[in-house]
């Protein structure tokens, strides 16, 4: 039978051998221009020409190295659509149309074995039980990052209370401003502390959830994790659909399970709902 590279593996030699030497080159020629230029080598204008260099060589890296890694992936690991999936969220390959991907160089022998490999789309990904997992799995706030943004929320608060009583400098208005919001996200934190029921429970039965509550696998459509922008970073959601026209999305960043580990327990359930239908 044949051995299948995991998809956390395949992603990793991605990161190593596409995006390593892409960073080496894009910050790295930048780097010895700089050095150069200290040294008196080369003229200011010639840091510009290497940052241009750079930035093309680094593409030109891309293009030619994500066609092997491509060809390499997706022909030693099984479950393609999940490592097509994670390729595009870590940034290793554009999605479907764009027109980024067209950038990518391949040679006539590499699109052939490029267009055989997509016959492997055609079949399910194959996922297997945790059988270290409980009969049921509560999901809380993390206490951690309740802690964190505790001290941070209450230390704001105290430089307000300060600058208002206690500093002679015109901080007046910042200092307001410190104090609302410290003392809004020392409450709203406080409260998430003393929380108790847990923000998601899952088992062999369905998901319950705060919000929409219980909700059988049966009903339960394409539950993945999900990322949506917000400025220069992004949010993580479970999100699922309950029959055609309703859909649960959670917020998952405060929660104390990796993103990881929630898309095993919810594979592992419902494998558990498949095996006792």
């Amino acid at each position: 039978m044949r051995q299948y590279v995991s998809v956390d593996k395949a992603i990793w030699k991605g990161h190593f051998m596409v995006n390593a030497p892409v960073l080496l080159s894009l910050f790295g020629i930048p780097a010895l221009s700089f050095y150069l230029k200290y040294q008196g080598l080369i003229p200011v204008w010639g840091i510009f020409v290497a940052f241009l260099i750079g930035f093309v060589l680094a593409w030109l890296i891309w293009s030619f190295m994500i066609t092997k890694w491509r060809i390499w992936a997706f022909n030693n690991v099984r479950n393609v659509h999940e490592l097509k999936k994670r390729a595009i969220e870590e940034k290793l390959i554009w999605g479907d149309h764009s027109k980024f991907e067209k950038t990518e160089i391949r040679s006539k022998y590499q699109k052939e074995k490029i267009d055989k490999l997509k016959h492997k789309f055609e079949k399910e990904d194959i996922y297997k039980e945790d059988y270290s997992l409980p009969l049921k799995t509560a999901i809380y706030f993390s206490k951690t990052t309740i802690i964190f943004q505790l001290v941070i929320s209450i230390f704001l608060l105290i430089v307000g209370i300060y600058f208002i009583f206690f500093s002679k400098e015109k901080y007046q208005i910042w200092a307001f401003l410190a104090v609302i919001f410290g003392a809004y996200y020392t409450f709203k934190n406080l409260k998430k502390s003393l929380d108790r029921k847990p923000h998601i429970s899952i088992d062999r039965q369905g998901i319950t959830s705060r919000v929409y509550g219980f909700a059988p696998w049966a009903e339960i459509m394409d539950e993945e994790i999900i990322y949506e922008p917000d400025g220069k970073n992004t949010i993580p959601f479970l999100f699922y659909y309950i029959g055609e026209d309703v859909y649960e999305k959670i917020k998952i960043d405060e929660l104390n399970v990796s993103q990881k580990k929630l898309k095993n327990i919810l594979r592992t359930y419902r494998i558990r709902y498949t095996k006792n239908m």
